[in-house]
């Protein structure tokens, strides 16, 4: 189902005069303003007034911090700290460098990076985007975010800013309504690590440092206070974020937040880009709820039970007699369903889902999907009949799982014979049924390419299945043998028809 956001904060900017405010009477002669200033208060009286207006015991404020913290704090971090590089072969490439979060703010916000506005359209290329990770296991498992690993073809893991040596990351797990993903590199060595703290003590105005790769400078460390707990952004993430004003610029989406004992307290993911100063970090302990999942099933798992759901408002609940709106009215209950089976009807309204009160929609939607799969709950919830009479309800609901959750079944594999000199591509004969299924629109009749490895030549100049190829070196390809034999080491000049179009492209060095 597809998404809709909406604009998250609105905020008013009051503009006055800086440093001081004047009330002038309106019908006072022009002059210079007059002030009044009142009597002193006895010394005695002063200081009980200063006394009684201190709200901290200074006694329990603790040392200093000390001044190399930053320094060691970095030291211990940043060794953990890796930098992402995707890519992908999209239909538009947007502007280089692009962390995918940053499309969504702009949408509601404006603004772009560096450079100002998209490239414009030059056909198929490689379209690249910066993100972060950290180590937590010495063998190469990363925490980052689902968006910046969702769309790549291609995952490229740098361990050191000072090294040209990448590693290609392999997806372990991933959770779109969370923003966390799972990747595993294999560097033949042990690893430095994260240490993962705890976020449920984190405390408006505690030290913090951000880590990441900001616009492509890796290993960035910015350091601010935590400015705020609890920041629920439902069309973002499950859970409600951290807010920091470290500095969190595209390219840091999926690094580590770390208090001053060097626990990671934090994932960075998200920006207010209309501001300076307000970025959003998942708390690490939701963090940890879901890791275990996503390295043993790749997803994370979620309670369903077939229903349609709607807060009930104040007009719902005046004409149904219920003193507050409170609960969640069921518009539709599946044929079949877990609710179905426990015997709960459309206009149900459900007040408490295994021993919780449901206040809203977004409350139910949370206590099932973080019911484990399998498990019976007891529901309770209230009925009328035509008469507007009033009954309560009481259900035993056998949760199960999230349709969209399952894993859908292996995707059909074309057979296609591999084009020679690790070009990396097949190729197949044209038949109605091959282009059917790869969607190609064009009445012609060539070799069509049924597979592309995402980190091949082919990939390179934006060759995709479906595709179909007219020749060779400028030599007429009727079959796809006609295609492997003309091919040959080097560059090769390909002839390719995708629907209307039709375009040359150099294969190969």
């Amino acid at each position: 189902m597809k998404r809709r956001y909406l604009p998250i904060f609105v905020t008013a900017v009051l503009a006055g005069t800086a440093g001081c405010f004047f009330s002038p009477n309106a019908n006072s002669q022009s002059g210079p303003p007059t002030v009044t200033t009142p009597a002193p208060k006895p010394v005695d009286q002063a200081a009980r007034d200063l006394k009684n207006q201190v709200p901290l015991d200074l006694s329990k404020l603790g040392a200093p911090l000390p001044a190399n913290l930053w320094v060691e704090l970095s030291k211990l971090v940043n060794p953990a700290v890796v930098s992402i590089t995707t890519t992908q072969t999209p239909k538009r490439m947007q502007a280089r460098y692009r962390d995918p979060l940053q499309d969504f703010f702009e949408q509601f916000y404006g603004g772009r990076g560096p450079g100002g506005g998209q490239m414009p359209e030059q056909g198929p290329q490689e379209a690249m985007a910066l993100g972060t990770g950290f180590i937590i296991r010495e063998d190469g498992l990363i925490i980052t975010n689902n968006h910046v690993v969702e769309q790549a073809d291609v995952i490229k893991v740098q361990l050191d800013s000072t090294s040209k040596k990448l590693y290609e990351a392999q997806v372990i797990g991933r959770d779109p309504r969370t923003d966390i993903a799972l990747i595993k590199i294999d560097a033949k060595e042990k690893l430095p690590v994260a240490k993962l703290g705890e976020s449920k003590n984190v405390q408006v105005g505690e030290y913090v440092a951000a880590f990441g790769n900001p616009y492509g400078h890796a290993h960035t460390m910015t350091t601010g206070i935590v400015s705020a707990l609890g920041r629920e952004i439902a069309e973002i993430n499950r859970f409600p974020f951290i807010q920091t004003d470290a500095s969190i610029n595209p390219g840091n989406s999926g690094g580590p937040l770390v208090n001053t004992q060097g626990y990671v307290i934090g994932v960075n993911t998200a920006i207010d880009a209309r501001a300076q100063g307000i970025g959003f970090a998942i708390p690490i302990d939701n963090v940890k709820q879901i890791v275990a999942q996503l390295e043993k099933d790749g997803r994370v798992k979620r309670g369903y039970i077939g229903v349609g759901i709607a807060t009930v408002t104040d007009d719902v609940a005046g004409q149904l007699g219920i003193r507050d709106a409170k609960g969640v009215l069921l518009t539709d209950v599946m044929r079949n369903g877990p609710a179905d089976k426990a015997g709960l009807r459309p206009y149900d309204i459900i007040v408490n889902f295994a021993g919780k009160d449901i206040e809203d929609a977004g409350g139910l939607q949370n206590a099932v999907g973080d019911t484990t799969i399998g498990s019976t709950v007891n529901v309770k919830a209230l009925r009328f009949d035509q008469n507007g009479k009033r009954s309560e309800v009481s259900a035993k609901i056998k949760v199960d799982e999230a349709p969209n959750d399952v894993r859908p079944s292996s995707p059909k594999q074309y057979f296609g014979q591999k084009a020679p000199f690790d070009l990396g591509f097949k190729v197949a004969n044209y038949s109605e049924e091959l282009a059917r299924d790869l969607e190609v629109r064009s009445n012609e009749r060539f070799p069509i390419v049924t597979d592309v490895d995402p980190s091949s030549a082919a990939a390179r100049v934006g060759l995709r299945p479906g595709d179909m190829i007219v020749d060779v070196n400028r030599k007429p390809t009727a079959k796809a043998t006609d295609v492997l034999k003309t091919l040959r080491k080097g560059a090769n000049l390909v002839r390719v028809i995708r629907g209307n179009t039709m375009a040359i492209v150099t294969l190969g060095r």
